[in-house]
């Protein structure tokens, strides 16, 4: 008599193979996957710098916070195209098009939005700025509620906790410099580290 993980373990692999022989969709998607350019990996294609907008300091084409970005697969890539076809890339074809996220821009500068707060908030203008007309006049008519609501203000501008009223994101000048939260996912390219 064998012994009793040894049988599960027959056991399990007569499951699996019955499974893959009954499903052949599960073959089979696995392989058109892995064939199809908008699954390359990272390594086998270069996307293109997204071209940014001197105004909004986010990629063009910014539409629904995303942009489009074209990518080429490497040299002598072979994978299927929107349409079906097998192409094998040379290196200079674009073969498909990456999304990147982008914000929501309608043209209100952080910049303008803090240095009206800290220097004109007891007088309303960063709200009126904002777009907030009815909280602008009443701080206006208020002082800034004596001060206490101007340094409020103000620290909930400069946290970009309140923005503009039409629900957009700030502009923030310099588009290296914007401000994002850095994650390492599988999409991170991570440098080997040289030792001096």
């Amino acid at each position: 008599m064998a012994p009793p993980w040894l049988m599960l373990l027959l056991r399990s692999m007569f499951v699996i193979m019955i499974t893959f022989s009954l499903c052949p969709e599960l073959q089979g998607s696995q392989a058109n996957d892995a064939d199809s350019c908008d699954n390359l990996r990272l390594g086998q294609y270069l996307c293109a710098d997204p071209k940014i907008n001197d105004a909004t300091q986010e990629p063009e084409g910014c539409k629904d916070l995303i942009a489009w970005v074209e990518c080429k697969p490497a040299p002598n890539v072979t994978c299927l195209l929107g349409n079906g076809t097998r192409f094998k890339f040379s290196g200079e074809e674009v073969g498909f098009n990456k999304s990147i996220p982008c914000r929501n821009v309608s043209g209100y500068s952080y910049k303008v939005a803090v240095a009206l707060s800290l220097f004109l908030g007891w007088l309303g203008a960063d709200r009126f700025y904002l777009g907030y007309p009815a909280l602008g006049l009443l701080k206006f008519c208020t002082v800034g509620f004596c001060g206490i609501g101007s340094l409020v203000d103000f620290m909930l501008i400069a946290m970009q906790i309140v923005g503009p009223s039409d629900g957009s994101d700030y502009i923030v000048d310099y588009y290296g410099a914007r401000l994002v939260h850095l994650t390492i996912t599988n999409e991170t390219y991570r440098r080997t580290q040289l030792s001096l």
